[in-house]
């Protein structure tokens, strides 16, 4: 495994137990920040001119697996806000010197949705919204969110035009009480709020040439982890770390049932119907890393080798990881099932797996029902149109 994660993983212990105090601060701890922040999981996709390492996608990905299976708000926060300095390579040299110039370790938040409107005025825009679901959002210096292109009156352009956008934190405020939910807690995913904030030009970047691989060699990135497709890399952190709350769920339930004993009087390790239930579910969850792991990998051979990465392609990738994370959870509620009534008490890290595991799949990253569709119509030779053609 590589250098990042073996920093992490010596911390371990702490950084499971400091996941207890994150869900009561509804973030991060200051403590789990920095264990990341010196780890340099947020510099695996960062250009190396700028400090970053230029890491594989695979070996992103593994990491935001192992830092899941330890602590699961301390992976997510590794896989969304690791992903951001992947598209800050494609943005204006002198918005990557603003972000990174005097701090390479420099955070970035999202969203990418389009929840404001940014009205076009000399030399920029001027923005205003609300954007819900800021991961990390805390420990972030800047923040880079999805906003859609207005008219003088601040309606939004038809057909839509959507920008990412770049801002610092002086330029937003963080709604702090915005954040009270089941799963996921110490993410800190709060809302941001931007009022009346001027965005020079350099600080944006046309959303579809993001999405159709354009961005990259219009600013001349020729390496290969930039000309990797937007539609796996993106969802890769997300999935990732939601498969690694699924490994720790399942080794924290191995660890509870070594020596359980049923109210029956039976040992765990004698109940045929538990083990096969056991390793089924450990069989799905290996499966569903498998078949995300297989993806990059087939991805960026493809990549690296010049070869276009069809729109096809992409919509069967995106298919595999959205069932990838179904299928973990699924395998997570089979294991809760049999943890017994002791998982069900708050200081036992499995109750935690269970709900994070849960808050994750409700991305909108994870949502099935275009993805599929779009896989199947394109594998019959068809066209997909709108939404189905969204995030591929």
């Amino acid at each position: 495994m590589g250098q990042v994660l073996d920093r992490i993983e010596q911390y371990a212990d702490e950084i499971r137990a400091e996941g207890a105090e994150g869900d009561k601060l509804m973030r991060l701890s200051d403590t789990s920040a920095k264990r990341l922040r010196d780890s340099g999981v947020m510099r695996m996709l960062q250009p190396k001119e700028y400090g970053g390492y230029e890491s594989h996608p695979r070996e992103f990905a593994e990491t935001a697996m192992g830092i899941g299976a330890i602590d699961g708000a301390a992976g997510w926060v590794s896989g969304i806000v690791g992903v951001h300095p992947w598209e800050l390579a494609f943005f204006d040299r002198t918005a990557q010197d603003e972000v990174w110039g005097e701090d390479s370790d420099m955070w970035m938040a999202s969203p990418y949705a389009p929840m404001g409107v940014a009205v076009p005025v000399d030399g920029g825009y001027v923005l205003n919204g609300r954007w819900s679901f800021s991961s990390g959002t805390d420990h972030c210096g800047w923040v880079m969110i999805g906003a859609a292109v207005g008219d003088r009156d601040g309606n939004r352009v038809m057909p839509p035009k959507i920008l990412h956008v770049l801002l610092p934190r002086s330029d937003y405020d963080i709604d702090q009480d915005s954040w009270n939910v089941v799963g996921l807690r110490g993410t800190g995913s709060k809302d941001l709020i931007v009022k009346d904030a001027f965005i020079p030009q350099y600080r944006t970047l046309q959303a579809d040439k993001v999405f159709d691989g354009s961005a990259p060699k219009e600013f001349g990135r020729t390496q290969t982890l930039y000309n990797f497709p937007f539609s796996c890399i993106f969802p890769l952190g997300i999935t990732s770390s939601l498969i690694g709350i699924a490994e720790g769920a399942l080794a924290c339930h191995l660890n509870a049932q070594r020596e359980r004993v049923t109210v029956s009087g039976t040992p765990i390790k004698d109940d045929p119907y538990v083990l096969f239930a056991i390793g089924e579910a450990a069989a799905e969850i290996a499966a569903s890393r498998a078949a995300i792991l297989e993806t990059v990998d087939r991805f960026w051979d493809m990549t690296e080798k010049g070869r276009e990465v069809s729109f096809e392609l992409r919509s069967i990738g995106r298919r595999t990881q959205t069932a990838a994370a179904w299928r973990a959870v699924r395998a997570v509620d089979e294991i809760f099932a049999r943890s017994g009534g002791g998982a069900l008490q708050l200081k036992t890290p499995m109750q935690r797996f269970w709900r994070d595991a849960h808050a994750g799949l409700s991305h909108a990253i994870h949502v099935p029902g275009s993805i599929f569709h779009s896989s199947a119509l394109t594998q019959l030779g068809g066209e997909p149109q709108g939404i189905h053609r969204s995030m591929i």
